[in-house]
């Protein structure tokens, strides 16, 4: 079982730690006011005891989930404190400009602000409402994890899994950090701006 921080409690963070607190994990949730009214919603659900400093947090587990707003990206990053021998996951995308200055996606903007190379970019590719539910009819729904870090790859696939996804699949190295926010924008296209709604999602079939 792994030790995870959540950075980061609004709808993703907060179905994807009670998708893991399910599957046996330890996950704390890293928050600048840790007991806040916003937080407390889900404290109803894992418990306050869980909601602690972003640092403290960061400092007692080994993988570290991002899934604040995108323009908070680098002042998230610098907030976590010392981050060698840690796995950070990005969930975050750069929606119609709105993300860190300089950057075309958010996970190259932690890896200039963080001190650890273990960076990958999963959870970004879907809704928060097939986090909690991924299953369509009789399949489940499929991710896809991009970085160069296998450790942080092999770790984001097995939490994908653990979190009801069917598989979650490595597309490439940090080069493929873009494209995976693309995808995303993909998705977020065919969901609000085409009409089809939230309850879509995508499963890679092979013959």
């Amino acid at each position: 079982m792994m030790k995870i921080a959540v950075i980061g409690s609004g709808n993703v963070g907060g179905v994807l730690a009670r998708k893991w607190i399910d599957s046996g994990h330890t996950v704390l949730i890293g928050a600048r006011f840790p007991l806040s009214e916003k937080n407390m919603k889900l404290a109803e659900f894992i418990g306050e005891d869980r909601f602690i400093s972003i640092e403290d947090a960061v400092f007692q587990s080994e993988i570290i989930l991002i899934a604040t707003p995108a323009t908070s990206a680098i002042e998230v990053a610098k907030s976590l404190g010392n981050t060698d021998g840690k796995i950070i996951i990005d969930s975050m995308n750069i929606v119609m400009g709105r993300g860190p200055v300089g950057y075309t996606n958010t996970t190259q903007a932690i890896l200039d602000h963080t001190n650890t190379l273990d960076i990958v970019k999963c959870f970004n590719t879907t809704g928060f409402n097939n986090m909690l539910d991924p299953q369509y009819a009789n399949e489940k729904l499929d991710l896809f994890v991009a970085g160069d870090s296998e450790k942080g790859r092999n770790a984001a696939i097995q939490l994908a899994k653990d979190a009801g996804f069917a598989d979650c699949f490595a597309i490439g190295g940090n080069d493929k950090f873009e494209l995976m926010e693309q995808f995303a924008f993909f998705w977020i296209n065919l969901a609000m701006f085409q009409g089809q709604g939230r309850n879509i999602g995508f499963k890679l079939l092979k013959r």
